[in-house]
């Protein structure tokens, strides 16, 4: 054989190796790429596997504070024989309070408009029977009542007291619902939340050790909670009888604001080995 016979031999047998090991190659690479796919897909390694052995604790947290904000209604209600007569009176006095509302510092997004309404006003007659009967009465309209309802939120609790007083002296016929919170309410949840987790992870270590055994890692968590008993003022509700109070203003009353507990109650299970 000669020369150029040899190199052609060598060639055509060493073609089909390399591309044997091509192949090779590209499916190891596409192997690879796989894996590390298959990988990132994961939190981390192990984490796609269910735990068999577990551990489930809970806890308890709880935060006390002084509540910050206070929100109460105040009702305006005025009756007269046309619907407007009484719209006038009601607008007035609830114009008056709102300014006077405004005077105090009390932001205009504070004052919500929550109820207003308009009612019939009727009179019934009873006919004089006749022969052992009786006809029904009858109903005659004798006017209209308005009502308006405002709800005030008072970013300082400590004003709640001189701000009641100033409403009801300013023609209000009723206020009520008066409530205390905290304005910054998540912080104190979130707060709650990481000492009921600390209690939780305190018990799960001291059972780990009595049952001879050590905490791998967290694979379930739950939490459930309130805001706790908010502590009302003692008076809930002031009836204005309708006129308003006296031209001098009345004395403030004291407005206990007590403590609000804000709570937390979390379940945690761990995974043992």
């Amino acid at each position: 054989m000669d020369e150029q016979s040899a190199d052609k031999f060598i060639n055509a047998t060493h073609w089909p190796r390399t591309m044997a090991a091509s192949a090779l190659g590209v499916l190891a690479l596409f192997l690879l790429v796989l894996t590390i796919s298959e990988l990132k897909s994961f939190r981390f390694i192990g984490s796609g596997v269910a735990a068999t052995n577990t551990i489930t604790v809970s806890g308890e947290g709880e935060v006390f504070a002084v509540p910050d904000t206070a929100t109460f209604s105040v009702t305006v209600q005025e009756k007269a024989k046309q619907v407007k007569d009484a719209q006038d009176v009601a607008t007035k006095k609830t114009n008056d309070i709102i300014t006077y509302l405004k005077s105090q510092n009390i932001d205009e997004k504070d004052i919500q408009t929550t109820d207003y309404n308009v009612y019939p006003q009727y009179d019934y007659t009873n006919t004089a029977c006749s022969q052992n009967y009786c006809p029904p009465g009858k109903q005659v309209l004798s006017g209209f009542e308005v009502s308006q309802t405002l709800t005030v939120k008072v970013r300082d609790a400590k004003k709640a007291g001189d701000l009641l007083s100033g409403v009801g002296s300013r023609g209000a016929t009723t206020v009520s619902g008066l409530s205390f919170t905290i304005d910054d309410q998540d912080k104190l949840e979130a707060e709650a939340r990481d000492k009921a987790i600390t209690k939780a992870k305190e018990k799960a270590e001291v059972l780990a050790q009595s049952l001879g055994v050590r905490i791998v890692r967290v694979v379930g968590f739950s939490e459930g909670g309130n805001g706790g008993p908010i502590y009302y003022a003692k008076t809930m509700a002031y009836g204005m009888g309708g006129g308003g109070m006296d031209s001098a203003i009345a004395p403030s009353p004291e407005i206990p604001t007590g403590q609000n507990k804000i709570t937390s109650n979390v379940s945690v299970t761990y995974e043992i080995r």
